[in-house]
């Protein structure tokens, strides 16, 4: 199951049901579990821990050191879950700071040129598709998703179900269940996806309508929220609002309004 081109550090821990392509390099603090495929010219490097099923397509360098200047060579980690795909030249880097991991949650779709920064937790069942680049540190919740060339910038949350457009990118936090588009933009719910979850119809229009008030209604943010807490109910909606409360870059704006807290924004 280990090709003869491939090089594996003897001290290595490699399922003896995984399959190593030809010239993959598998170093020294790697572990493999069961039915993992690495294809061939895949580099895993650093301490990094990988669960069943997980298959690495042409060309990956998962677990190199995180691009950060800080960083000093120390062992640091990254964590991979089960049944994962990560496509053609995907890289995940491992984390700035021992104590600290960057998190690969499972059942996750990375396409081909996608990065993950240093610190970054990813949760189950995302999509991160060809071209996306999350910088460190970034929160990515269950079931997101992101779009071809997206740009996320460091710290920043993404909150579950929701969605980013082709090239979008932010510098905010993007609650959940919304679609993001261009520029910290938001335009309305990711209604697709909502349906796809089995999220119940009544939910789904509470949500929508939490979402005028929210996102398009007046008053501070702050105001806003208050009001929210006593009108929308169902548990879709409460997460909403305490991923909003929490957060501390700022929430993405609605794209149909110039107003945000009585602030003058160029959408």
């Amino acid at each position: 199951m280990i090709h003869s081109t491939a090089v594996v550090h003897p001290r290595a821990e490699v399922d003896p049901s995984a399959a190593i392509g030809a010239y993959a390099v598998i170093d020294e603090n790697v572990r493999i579990g069961a039915n993992c495929v690495v294809g061939p010219h895949v580099h895993l490097t650093g301490h990094t821990t990988i669960g069943t099923n997980n298959r690495f397509h042409a060309g990956c360098v998962i677990g190199d050191a995180p691009q950060d200047l800080k960083y000093r060579d120390e062992p640091t980690r990254l964590e991979i879950g089960e049944d994962n795909v990560f496509r053609e030249h995907v890289t995940v880097n491992r984390s700035n700071k021992v104590g600290e991991e960057t998190v690969i949650g499972s059942h996750c779709f990375l396409m081909q040129h996608c990065h993950v920064g240093h610190n970054c937790l990813v949760g189950n069942q995302v999509i991160i598709a060809g071209g996306a680049l999350l910088a460190g540190h970034v929160l990515i919740e269950d079931r997101a998703f992101v779009s071809g060339n997206c740009l996320i910038h460091q710290f920043v949350r993404v909150g579950t179900l929701s969605m980013m457009q082709g090239g979008s990118a932010i510098s905010k936090d993007l609650p959940p269940f919304v679609t993001a588009r261009g520029y910290n933009g938001i335009c309305g719910l990711n209604t697709v996806g909502l349906r796809r979850a089995g999220l119940a119809p009544a939910q789904r229009l509470e949500l929508k309508r939490l979402y005028h008030h929210f996102f398009r209604g007046t008053g501070t943010l702050r105001d806003r929220l208050e009001s929210a807490r006593a009108e929308f109910l169902a548990e879709p909606s409460l997460r909403l609002m305490e991923f909003v409360a929490a957060s501390r870059r700022g929430i993405c704006f609605d794209t149909s309004q110039r107003i945000q807290d009585g602030t003058e924004i160029d959408s």
